[in-house]
């Protein structure tokens, strides 16, 4: 399998989620500015018309996108790894709740704040809605380790990578105890690390 990314996108996910699986990949890091790929200069858009990353490329031709998507068909590879419940089970579907919820709700909100173009009082506003996101995960986050409970999902590298946003975009998370400690606890994985390291090393 290979990962196209970025450094800083959404694709740090599945790339975290590929090393708690212990699945072989390669990576394949793309320029968003010209839509190359840094390493042969190929067109990206030839890869994925939509131009954006992650894409997650299968040894028999066939490619996937979409982070959610990407990370439950990782981890159903892997089925040990407890990094998705089984399909069919009510856990699978709040697995995929709490996916839509990071994406639409937090992810997207974050896509206005990258936005240079985007006025302040419209990105002080999405800051506000973004707060009151995190109000909701951090009394969620009560007596658990993880957004689901003890085990470690695919959610949690989701809501890692967005989290790394925040302070980028003047939200300090130290507003959010429960919310802060996760992050920080998500972030000393080891595998959360080698990735970091593995996609950006001079960090």
């Amino acid at each position: 399998m290979k990962l196209y990314y970025a450094i800083g996108t959404c694709a740090l996910s599945p790339h975290i989620v590929l090393r708690e699986a212990g699945l072989p990949y390669q990576l394949e890091r793309v320029d968003l500015k010209t839509k190359k790929l840094t390493n042969g200069g190929e067109d990206f858009n030839e890869i994925n018309p939509r131009g954006y990353v992650p894409v997650l490329a299968l040894d028999d031709g066939r490619r996937l996108t979409e982070g959610p998507a990407i990370v439950q068909y990782i981890a159903d590879l892997k089925p040990k790894s407890q990094l998705a419940p089984p399909a069919g089970t009510f856990e699978r579907y709040h697995l995929q709740e709490l996916l839509n919820f990071i994406g639409t709700e937090i992810h997207k909100s974050f896509s206005t704040l990258f936005n240079a173009s985007a006025p302040e009082d419209w990105k002080n506003a999405v800051r506000d809605k973004l707060a009151q996101r995190f109000d909701w995960i951090d009394k969620a986050l009560d007596s658990r380790t993880y957004l689901m409970g003890d085990a470690f999902t695919v959610a949690d590298a989701y809501l890692y990578t967005v989290l790394r946003w925040a302070k980028p975009h003047g939200i300090d998370l130290s507003r959010w105890p429960r919310l802060a400690a996760y992050y920080a606890a998500v972030g000393a994985r080891p595998r959360v690390r080698e990735a970091l390291k593995e996609e950006d090393p001079l960090k």
